[in-house]
């Protein structure tokens, strides 16, 4: 295809989308980061908080027909006592058992969490209401679908306050002492168990935000608690302890999914964030802003 004969502005609207729609994928990958930079555990329940939120959301507008904004706050409210439990009944006895014991351990609560919605609500799809304006966005010759610009929107300002609370709040700065030495944080006072319960929390709320987000654009089922597992080619390129990394990739992921899928089709579309991943990581083993570990024997 010759330069004159190429779409600028079909790949122009491809990218604006892709981007847009990445900042849903750092929203997700928000919490996986949280949990594993805070106690070193990869979460792979990630996806059973959104679908816990999604389903706490619904429960409370649809079925108890509570006004959205308190469906809203008991969905949050919900998931993080749940993340909050699991922590306490869950991580904690399992504190210096190998990495693989504690990651078998997410996976059984994943499972777990995943049979436990089915058996209640089976395994149908249900319509969720449309909290989130849908009206396409019309720039010039682009075509830009309402719903993914507030998605963007609402995932910035809920990453915006993550970060600011971290910098600085005092809880937010005893959780970057603890993500960076929990020793050091332990012996200087900072209770490091509370902390860390709080970091499962905060990624609860996490959860259970893009969880009614994800669910709001199409519909609510069991099979919600598997988007998080397309976030994991984010957090790995981003780099697993790294905020700003999760970020960036979750961007970059948005933008080569979209134009895989304009230009190649759907199918094509979920090879590539992994064929991304292996590029960058025969290059950067920690991915794009991971920290690097150092061994010395």
């Amino acid at each position: 295809m010759s330069a004159a004969a190429f779409d600028w502005t079909a790949f122009i609207e491809f990218s604006i989308v892709g981007l847009l729609s990445g900042g849903l994928l750092a929203l997700i990958a928000l919490g996986f980061v949280l949990i594993y930079k805070g106690t070193g555990v990869i979460n792979f329940a990630m996806g059973e908080f959104m679908m816990l939120g999604a389903y706490s959301f619904y429960t409370s507008n649809v079925v108890w027909r509570l006004p959205t904004p308190v469906s809203l706050l008991l969905a949050v409210v919900s998931v993080a006592a749940c993340a909050a439990l699991i922590e306490r009944s869950v991580l904690r006895p399992l504190a210096g058992q190998p990495v693989i014991s504690v990651l078998m351990a997410t996976i059984g609560l994943s499972s777990a969490l995943h049979g436990g919605i089915a058996a209640v609500f089976g395994g149908a799809s249900y319509e969720m209401p449309q909290i989130i304006p849908r009206k396409a966005v019309i720039i010039g010759d682009l075509l830009i679908p309402g719903m993914i610009i507030w998605n963007f929107v609402l995932s910035a300002i809920i990453i915006a306050l993550f970060l600011l609370y971290f910098r600085y709040s005092k809880t937010g700065i005893a959780m970057r002492a603890v993500a960076n030495d929990p020793i050091t944080a332990y012996v200087v006072g900072i209770d490091v168990r509370k902390t860390q319960r709080l970091i499962w929390m905060f990624a609860g709320v996490v959860g259970a935000i893009a969880g009614i987000v994800v669910a709001s654009m199409n519909t609510i089922s069991p099979a919600l608690g598997y988007v998080a597992l397309s976030v994991l080619a984010v957090i790995i390129l981003g780099g697993l302890d790294s905020i700003a990394g999760a970020i960036v990739a979750g961007l970059l992921i948005g933008v080569a999914e979209s134009l895989t899928a304009g230009y190649l089709g759907g199918k094509v579309r979920d090879i590539i964030p992994y064929a991304i991943v292996l590029a960058i990581l025969l290059v950067r083993p920690y991915g794009l802003f991971g920290t690097r570990q150092i061994e010395r024997l």
